[in-house]
């Protein structure tokens, strides 16, 4: 039985089969018992390297941080969380120098986790999307059409899946869509920040 440590571009904590690309953590989310209770427990939500200096962890050690995964960047980003600092140097300066050409103002972690909490949540648990023309919107971006996540990835939209993209359908050139990825992140991808993306996308 999987444990309940993936994350879906709808922000959601579930249990699924395999790891996917990134890890990444909220705080400490889960009990003893390797059950998540919590949602979130930190503002700073981050995405992090699989393998980083050789650290071994073991899963949903007690008392410490939730180790939890994602299928590729740009789920996590549309989960509403950010590059690591630390493990993810280079990716983390590319984010910032992105956010500083989108908002024209130097960026931080805290500035930037401060914007992005405000954009990912209403309240806790409760995801923020809003309203935009789909012809508006970058590569890397996830909307939410008839109950599912859809990538817009050039001119198709493709289904996100546990194990992959693997539907996939024509972008319309102009339409309402509900967006799941935060406002602040889908404007970093706007200012050229290119989200990796699973290989099952082609």
């Amino acid at each position: 039985m999987p444990l309940q440590n993936r994350v879906t571009p709808f922000g959601e904590i579930v249990a699924l089969e395999g790891r996917g690309l990134l890890m990444g953590n909220r705080g400490i989310l889960h009990d003893d018992s390797k059950r998540i209770v919590h949602y979130a427990k930190l503002r700073r939500w981050i995405a992090c390297r699989l393998e980083f200096k050789g650290i071994r962890r073991v899963v949903m050690t007690p008392h410490r941080y939730t180790e939890l995964f994602f299928l590729d960047e740009a789920t996590a980003f549309g989960a509403g969380h950010r590059p690591c600092a630390e493990c993810r140097r280079e990716d983390y300066r590319r984010f910032c120098a992105a956010w500083t050409g989108r908002f024209g103002e130097p960026s931080g972690a805290d500035a930037i986790d401060l914007q992005l909490h405000g954009d990912r949540l209403i309240r806790p648990r409760t995801k923020r999307t809003y309203a935009a023309d789909i012809a508006d919107l970058p590569d890397g971006a996830f909307i939410a059409d008839d109950g599912a996540a859809w990538l817009v990835r050039g001119d198709a939209l493709l289904a996100w899946s546990q194990q992959g993209y693997n539907t996939r359908r024509k972008r319309p050139p102009h339409r309402e869509v509900e967006v799941l990825t935060p406002r602040s992140a889908v404007a970093v991808l706007s200012a050229g920040y290119r989200a990796d993306i699973h290989p099952s996308a082609g």
